[in-house]
């Protein structure tokens, strides 16, 4: 395990990439006082207060802890003994394969739905940033 320090505003720049939110929306969801360029240097920053963090993580809808205790070089290692782990791999299913594909295709279809809904909320934001800045 790595004993090197998590670096929370690279963490929240990881999340926030990974959600497709770009720095000015989340400048723009954190209030006046903020821009992209304090954005940026936010996600600079090994440490973060605590009361910035909750509003991110409520904008994000990610867990406070996760940007608290996102460490990559763990989670690569966690993942590679996984898939490195003979103990870790089923050569015979104990579900029907057919049941799984649906199950996949219903999360599929779940993720895309919230996905789209996540997408108009962030038109609608956008709109108004740019009401804003008329």
């Amino acid at each position: 395990m790595s004993q090197s320090k998590i670096h929370q505003g690279r963490n929240i720049k990881r999340f926030r990439e990974m959600l497709g939110i770009k720095q000015e929306a989340l400048a723009f969801e954190l209030g006046e006082e903020w821009n992209q360029k304090k954005i940026s240097l936010l996600e600079q920053k090994q440490d973060i207060e605590t009361a910035i963090l909750r509003q991110v993580s409520e904008i994000l809808k990610i867990p406070v802890e996760a940007i608290e205790n996102f460490d990559e070089e763990s989670a690569i290692n966690i993942i590679s003994n996984i898939f490195h782990d003979n103990s870790a791999l089923n050569n015979y299913p104990t579900f029907h394969p057919v049941d799984k594909i649906i199950e996949i295709h219903e999360q599929k279809i779940a993720l895309y739905e919230r996905m789209l809904q996540e997408k108009d909320a962030m038109m609608q934001k956008l709109e108004q940033l740019i009401e804003r800045n008329k």
